[in-house]
């Protein structure tokens, strides 16, 4: 298979990027692990390429006591092996196969908005923000959107025509707060049937908050705050079952070839029950220690 004829453009520097992508409304190639095939299937065909991989401004990874930055040309397999939030490091670990991971990038993943990908999930339920450039009358303009308004639908972002994606931020976790990431694929690599990952804060063995994103039950990433089902109860007594409950009527979940709307909407509950469990110890672990 082979890509319909494009122009292809390889900026050095970022407002470079940001002219062309102004002047030629051309699609971003940073990983190309999801454009490539895109291409090749003939499902994408623009008419410009505009390569950012010899942008060196866009390779950085910044981390603070606020969280983490993320440039749009950091890989999956180095933000994984930086280990600077533990969230993503635990939703990196799932994605794809180590071949992928080394080519894909993060913010990459959140702009093509899969809802049976991990990062934007991640990015969901520890409400980030992704920082998106522009060239405004030849002056770079940008805008930072939050996670509930960046996935706009099924591999739908909120990056316009024009725009570029040139960094995703990761709030970090608190005190107390302990994070889990689980799903379930019928092959090592593939997409998950359903997935969950959980965030539970904890005070003296008490659960005082929880959340978690789901998915492959929904358009976009799901996600349910459960602060008041599970607030007030210890980690061992918290209600997990009505949780359970509630994330399964949030959920959306279709069916497709590989599984049932029905028995995905069951699968997470289990996976939201395991991943609430995990967070939450490793919470109450965290705070003792």
């Amino acid at each position: 298979m082979k890509p319909p004829p494009f122009e292809y453009h390889a900026p050095r520097e970022l407002g470079e990027a940001l002219r062309t992508l102004a002047e030629s409304r051309g699609k971003v190639l940073a990983g190309g692990q999801s454009l490539i095939p895109m291409l090749n299937m003939r499902l994408a065909a623009p008419k410009h390429l505009v390569d950012i991989n010899r942008i060196g401004s866009l390779a950085t990874l910044e981390a603070d006591e606020a969280g983490v930055s993320v440039g749009a040309l950091v890989r999956h397999a180095d933000a994984e092996r930086a280990g600077a939030h533990p969230l993503l490091t635990k939703a990196l670990k799932l994605v794809a196969h180590p071949v992928i991971r080394n080519r894909g990038t993060v913010v990459g993943s959140l702009v093509h908005a899969d809802p049976a990908a991990e990062l934007p999930a991640v990015l969901a339920v520890l409400g980030g923000r992704v920082r998106v450039a522009r060239c405004d009358a030849g002056a770079m303009a940008v805008r930072e959107v939050d996670a509930r308004d960046f996935f706009t639908g099924p591999m739908e972002s909120a990056v316009e025509a024009g725009e570029l994606a040139v960094s995703a931020f990761f709030p970090a976790l608190g005190p107390g707060t302990g994070c889990a990431f689980e799903e379930i694929a019928r092959r090592h690599g593939d997409y998950a049937l359903a997935g969950v990952c959980a965030v539970v804060v904890t005070v003296d063995e008490l659960v005082t908050d929880a959340r978690v994103a789901c998915v492959g039950v929904g358009p976009a990433p799901v996600v349910v705050e459960l602060g008041e089902t599970c607030a007030g109860r210890t980690v061992r007594e918290s209600d997990w079952a009505a949780a359970v409950a509630r994330v399964r009527d949030a959920a959306e979940p279709e069916t497709d070839i590989h599984a049932s709307a029905a028995y995905r909407r069951y699968l997470v509950g289990v996976l939201a029950e395991r991943a609430l469990r995990n967070a939450a110890r490793e919470g109450a672990a965290a705070r003792g220690a």
